[in-house]
């Protein structure tokens, strides 16, 4: 069976990671990369670090509007799906790649698979919301990390298709972990001790496209108790620059470059807590054992929440400080364990495996 599958942004990447291995035992999988993040400390190290084979096709779309990149996006992609024919067309996430790519599949004769299905912020101003419910909407087959995610289907009428397969991202995490502690100089190379930091993570629009909401951010997270390492994105990069917050970024608050993931596993793990907008980086610091304070209002990774090991504090100062110092009352042995058994792409693929072929069929 002949499976394209298609990434473009440094998450997509962490989950292909373990679904690559296990569909390439079984089936013809033929890799699309978008080239939404094109920056190589956005993309090609972790095709490197990861062992992610070379995509078959790198489409190098770039940055854009989010009408202009997906609209660029599908019209690549829908000359790729004509040369490939593929059985089925997978995708991941909820970014402008994913809508892309669902857009073109949902039209063609052949399955649309969605992993990390449905995951719900109810937040419709954010971009990521509207593109995971416009692709569960529209696929074939539903891949939910969570029992939380196969509920939000069943609410939207959707249960045809839908598997619980647990987290790709726990699967990526438990094959680098032993590596990354062992490997990355990360920590010698920033003078740092385990516990004695904070890592932060800032991309979102909403917290670095408003020059207030930023320098809130940055301001707060400069007077936190510990040193707060600060791999930036590019795009958070542009905003300091554009906004003249640079010269905020210093002493305590550390700005460096993006990092690959063995470097990001090893930051994650010796965090004394992190401090991110991200929801790739929720779970990984759960994952790790590391306390989150969201800069966000809501979560679609409401485990965490309900585990009490991530407190939401949107971008006000005041709960951003609270976060900063709240005291986790952390039970290890009671943790529970939502997002799987670390054997989601085995699932993944097995279900492809059994169903895919059927439904092609007919």
């Amino acid at each position: 069976m002949k499976i394209c599958a298609v990434v473009g942004a440094r998450p997509q990447f962490v989950k292909a990671f373990p679904v690559s291995q296990a569909l390439r035992r079984d089936h013809d999988e033929v890799l699309i990369h978008t080239g939404q993040h094109y920056d190589e400390t956005m993309s090609a190290v972790f095709f490197s670090e990861l062992g992610i084979p070379e995509p078959d096709y790198n489409l190098g779309v770039g940055s854009g509007t989010h009408a202009h990149q997906t609209a660029a996006m599908m019209e690549k992609l829908d000359a790729v799906f004509d040369e490939e024919q593929p059985d089925v067309v997978l995708v991941y996430g909820d970014t402008n790649s994913t809508l892309a790519a669902a857009m073109v599949a949902a039209k063609r004769d052949c399955l649309l698979a969605h992993v990390e299905a449905g995951l719900r912020s109810f937040n419709r101003e954010m971009p990521e919301e509207v593109n995971r419910v416009l692709t569960d909407h529209a696929s074939d087959l539903l891949f939910a990390p969570t029992e939380t995610a196969v509920s939000h289907l069943k609410t939207e009428g959707i249960t045809d298709g839908v598997h619980l397969t647990g987290d790709v991202m726990y699967d990526a995490i438990l094959a680098v972990h032993d590596r990354a502690m062992a490997e990355s100089p990360i920590l010698d190379c920033l003078n740092l001790s385990d516990g004695e930091y904070i890592l932060a993570t800032i991309h979102r629009p909403s917290n670095t496209d408003d020059p207030k909401t930023l320098k809130r951010i940055i301001q707060t997270l400069g007077d936190a108790p510990l040193p707060v390492v600060f791999p930036a994105h590019p795009r958070t990069v542009a905003r300091l620059e554009e906004f003249e917050l640079l010269d905020m970024a210093h002493n305590n608050l550390r700005l460096i470059s993006p990092v690959g993931y063995r470097d990001l596993v090893r930051l994650l793990a010796g965090a004394e807590r992190v401090a991110t907008d991200s929801g790739g980086i929720q779970k990984e610091a759960f994952f790790l054992d590391t306390p989150c304070v969201t800069l966000r209002e809501e979560t679609e990774w409401v485990e965490t929440v309900e585990a009490g090991w991530n407190v939401l504090v949107g971008a006000d100062p005041d709960a951003i400080r609270a976060g900063l110092t709240h005291e986790f009352a952390l039970q290890m042995d009671e943790k529970p364990t939502p997002y799987g058994d670390g054997h989601a792409a085995a699932k993944i693929s097995e279900v492809l495996s059994r169903e895919a072929p059927i439904a092609v069929k007919n």
